[in-house]
Parts: C-alpha cells; structure tokens; sequence
C-alpha cells in the first residue's frame, strides 16, 4: 500500500487520481465532479493498492468520508471505500500543460493508467475529464 497525497473520485463507474502540489485545486476538481455526479473516494490522501494487476484506492480510515472545502472547512460527504483506478491527473497552471501531449502513463510499482494534466480551475476541466474517460 502506497499513499498519496491526492485526491479520488469515482466518476462515470471510473475511479480518478487526482495529483498535484498544494493549493492547485485538487479538492476543488474532487468537489465539482461529485457536484456532477461522482462519488469521493478521498480527499488529500489516497491508499492505493495492487490486486490482480489492478490499481485500487482507497481513503485513508482517519479522513474517511470528509473533502476540504475551502473557505468553508471539513465536509462529511458520502464516500466509496474502494475504486478500481482508470486514469490518473495532475492538477497545474495552464501554462504547464502541452497543448497537443504524447499520451503518457502515470506508473505504480509497474502498473500503468493514462495520466493527464488539467487546469482544475478552468471552465472546461469537467467537460475534458469527461472526454479523457472515452
């Protein structure tokens, strides 16, 4: 077991990583998908596991159930407490992101899932998330 400071959703049967430095909108991304829908998995740290060549994660039992909602504080949620992992994103600056990116892999113990950077905070993040599951 390997844990990750990130956050996880399940969106559209898909479990999602999401990465990246403090203060880049991972819980933001995390709260705007369950707005649509998803299911939160954790938020600010992630157990993820290997069972049969499968990435699963799942919250770490002290924050089980609670997203951070900035400005507002610690928020009960309903969770899902396991989640096969089906792509991995990290959360940066628009400015960081290729316009045009090689498909790349977000790699766990030699484990591989697509990984993609977002603007989490852009207008479109929900709508690109949703093609990048296709």
């Amino acid at each position: 077991m390997t844990l990750y400071h990130a956050s996880c959703v399940e969106f559209q049967g898909k479990g999602i990583l999401i990465l990246g430095e403090s203060g880049t909108g991972k819980s933001d991304l995390a709260l705007r998908l369950i707005d649509r829908g998803a299911k939160l998995v954790s938020d600010d740290y992630v157990e993820v596991n290997i069972e049969d060549d499968l990435l699963y994660a799942s919250p770490a039992p002290n924050i089980e159930g609670l997203i951070e909602v900035r400005g507002v504080g610690l928020k009960k949620c309903e969770f899902v407490s396991k989640v096969t992992l089906r792509m991995a994103i990290e959360t940066c600056d628009r400015d960081k992101i290729e316009r045009l990116p090689e498909q790349a892999c977000f790699d766990h113990e030699g484990i591989k899932i697509p990984f993609f950077k977002i603007d989490a905070f852009a207008a479109s993040a929900i709508a690109k998330i949703k093609m990048m599951l296709k």
